[in-house]
């Protein structure tokens, strides 16, 4: 590529970006890409990315040093951002306090057991962070959908899992439920790409072949976990993922915004509430999640 050829680049990307007042300060700048709701260039998301994940070391320093027990729960369609936004969130952070926990198909043991016993033992202690790439909320979706589970043991997780919630909060966790939306004209992109990329073949799953094909489906199950599963001492957010860049920012800035730390930049925490914003009935009534 010639030097004329990458500087139009570059043009291009800049131009994706709102316009900036002159003597802005970097955060500024970061916040005006960000808001942006046409893209954001890689150095803007480079810049804004760097300076969270700064903040994401001071809150784990500080929550070290108060014994805080800090709980995230991601849940959304196939491909819809959790592995990425998860990569971005502990990059950084010390590993011997930061967990990813993953769970696999469960065992037959699992299956005899209490549905929550599995989970309870991946809880963070003190000091920990713990970020759960799909969580219970297993029994709301993929379970419920694609026929894992009964109907009585969708409703009885349905009617147990706030009190479940309520006990871990009342225990001393911080937890943070986020639920990451993505469009199915995305998705179908997405898992398409999945599949011809072989560095992503670990990700392909027999699921993969009939989320889109039951698309509504799975929308009237999201629904329905929202609208009996958010509480007030547990909420949910929701995270529009369409924009790549623009998701695990407004993410990123959303953690950061809900629990408290020293030296926090209160200017660079915020999020665009176009992006991350907290479920309420009236989300699903105006259309502000995937249909």
């Amino acid at each position: 590529m010639s030097k004329k050829q990458k500087s139009g680049k570059n043009k291009r990307h800049a131009s994706e970006a709102l316009p900036v007042a002159k003597g802005a300060t970097p955060v500024e700048v970061g916040r005006a890409s960000v808001e942006s709701q046409s893209g954001i260039s890689r150095d803007d998301y480079d810049a804004q990315l760097h300076m969270l994940q700064v903040e994401l070391v001071k809150l784990q320093h500080h929550f070290i040093g108060c014994g805080d027990r800090i709980l995230v729960l991601l849940e959304g369609r196939d491909s819809s951002g959790k592995d990425g936004s998860i990569k971005r969130i502990v990059a950084h952070l010390s590993p011997r306090e930061t967990r990813v926990v993953a769970l696999g198909k469960p065992s037959d043991r699992d299956i005899k057991g209490w549905y929550f016993q599995r989970y309870v033992a991946h809880l963070p202690v003190a000091e920990e962070l713990v970020l759960f790439n799909r969580s219970w909320y297993n029994r709301a979706g993929v379970e419920h959908v694609m026929g894992f589970c009964s109907k009585q043991e969708h409703e009885e997780f349905m009617n147990s899992v706030p009190k479940f919630e309520e006990m871990l909060v009342n225990s001393g966790i911080k937890l943070l439920k986020y639920y990451l939306d993505i469009s199915k004209k995305e998705q179908i992109e997405r898992l398409a790409d999945r599949r011809r990329d072989p560095l992503k073949q670990w990700k392909v799953s027999p699921i993969d072949a009939v989320a889109v094909k039951r698309w509504k489906a799975y929308s009237d199950a999201r629904d329905a976990m929202l609208m009996r599963t958010h509480t007030a001492i547990a909420p949910w957010r929701v995270i529009r993922t369409d924009n790549k860049r623009l998701a695990r920012l407004n993410l990123m800035r959303d953690i950061l915004s809900r629990l408290d730390y020293a030296g926090k930049e209160s200017r660079l925490v915020q999020p665009d509430t176009e992006i991350a914003f907290e479920f309420t009935p009236e989300c699903i009534d105006d259309k502000r999640l995937a249909s």
